[in-house]
């Protein structure tokens, strides 16, 4: 695999499982330097990664907090001395349950993860990405960043948040180097969609067949986009929100 991203460094929030980790095992597969950051203290992908040669370290995070964050990017700094790449990912679905239902706690939780934790992720990303003129950034959001989803509004909310943001980062940034995009993986096989379903293959075959194509996607396949919107061949590509859903939205 080409080292497209030799010397490079790149930071990935929620890397401890999911799409998070075939992100950072995509990076470090191209020679990507890498951050892991979540919350879950999980060693599996630091492990890969260092399996195959890659280099890559793990800080526990919760995007939620300022502090945390600011110390993530920190450290990221002071063990790689860089910042190329960054991959937004960390996110939490929340409780179902309508709108009027929905708790204070459950809304602002999942509005703090999701939204909030983002904008710190940038707040402290873009500074560094300044210093040298050039950076790219992505951020996971979710076909329910697109259209409505009945039972998860404080999800459906951030997730539109995020791509709100992500438009307004890009704007700001596209004269100074900074690219910013977003994805929207439609039903992907994760431990979060595994929640959804509970793993029953009755409601898992219900989710395929809400797919187009017919099937759930696999991780891999939404962290080969993350890696072509940070690569230079998608160097006029900023404030874009790529769907990877399997032709959902276009129904």
């Amino acid at each position: 695999m080409d080292k497209i991203f030799q010397d490079k460094v790149a930071i990935v929030t929620g890397g401890s499982f999911g799409i998070g980790r075939a992100a950072a095992i995509a990076f470090a597969k191209r020679g990507a330097k890498v951050m892991i950051a979540d919350w879950v203290e999980d060693n599996e992908t630091l492990n890969i990664i260092k399996g195959f040669g890659g280099e890559a370290i793990f800080f526990k995070c919760d995007v939620s907090d300022d502090i945390n964050v600011r110390m993530m990017v920190d450290e990221t700094i002071k063990s790689f001395g860089r910042l190329d790449f960054a991959f937004n990912n960390a996110g939490v679905e929340g409780i179902s349950a309508p709108t009027q239902d929905c708790t204070l706690e459950n809304w602002e939780q999942t509005i703090n993860v999701n939204l909030r934790g983002v904008w710190l992720c940038m707040r402290y990303q873009i500074p560094h990405m300044l210093k040298q003129n050039k950076g790219a950034i992505v951020n996971n959001a979710s076909i329910a960043g697109l259209v409505g989803f009945p039972g998860i509004p404080a999800y459906v909310a951030s997730k539109h948040g995020v791509l709100g943001l992500t438009k307004n980062a890009a704007l700001e940034n596209a004269k100074l180097g900074i690219r910013v995009n977003a994805v929207c993986p439609g039903v992907i096989k994760t431990p979060m969609v595994d929640r959804f379903t509970g793993k029953n293959k009755e409601v898992e075959k219900q989710f395929e067949s809400m797919e187009p194509i017919g099937r759930m996607g696999q991780p891999e396949e939404v962290a080969e986009v993350v890696i072509w919107l940070c690569s230079d061949s998608a160097s006029f590509v900023t404030g874009n929100t790529m769907a990877v859903d399997g032709g959902w939205t276009a129904q």
